[in-house]
């Protein structure tokens, strides 16, 4: 009698050896990252502005994206940073500067972007910034990405080039005057945490 309980246990402990060996082994999941990104705040969405001018030109219009923002580069080669002046505000639509045409830009709010640099050789009046009217941005594609929606040029205008950028919706943002550029960014939300 004790051999035939030896030999059934014996075949219960080989059962369940062999039930857990076939047994898939699941994975733990995989860990929280380190830490959100954590993104500035304190930007808001009033206008911003600085007065200077240069008579470099805009050479180029370039965007980016960011896990906290999505960025709007205006290039203006051998301008300095202090020499760089901007408007950058809401506006409920863009008009273009000298004749008033009303300009369409999509987007939940439009950002006019004014810039105190011609696109233009101010000697020769040829164009520096290959843009036309109403136009796209050359070279510029928004595709995927969370806060631009469309980006335009408005004109060159007495010395002033003028963009419409159209977001999202009325969201914060900053303006960097930086040697050679203009930067704006555009949060991606008011709360400062970066949606994944």
């Amino acid at each position: 009698m004790i051999q035939a309980r030896t030999i059934c246990a014996t075949a219960v402990l080989l059962g369940a050896t062999l039930v857990t060996a076939a047994v898939p082994a699941v994975a733990a999941p995989p860990a929280a990252s380190a830490a959100a990104t954590a993104c500035p705040t304190g930007w808001g969405s009033t206008g911003k502005a600085a007065t200077a001018a240069t008579s470099e030109s805009v050479r180029n219009v370039r965007t980016g994206r960011n896990d906290c923002y999505d960025r709007m580069v205006v290039d203006v080669p051998g301008a300095a940073r202090g020499d760089l002046g901007y408007s950058v505000r809401y506006v409920d639509r863009l008009h273009q500067d000298g004749s008033g045409r009303h300009i369409p830009v999509s987007g939940g709010a439009i950002l006019e972007v004014r810039v105190t640099a011609p696109a233009y050789d101010p000697d020769t009046g040829a164009a520096t910034y290959p843009a036309r009217s109403g136009r796209p941005l050359p070279g510029v594609d928004l595709t995927g990405y969370r806060t631009f929606r469309d980006a335009r040029f408005a004109g060159s205008f007495e010395g002033d080039t003028q963009l419409g950028l159209g977001v999202r919706g009325r969201l914060p943002f900053r303006v960097l005057q930086l040697d050679g550029r203009l930067v704006i960014d555009v949060a991606h939300t008011w709360t400062g945490a970066a949606a994944r």
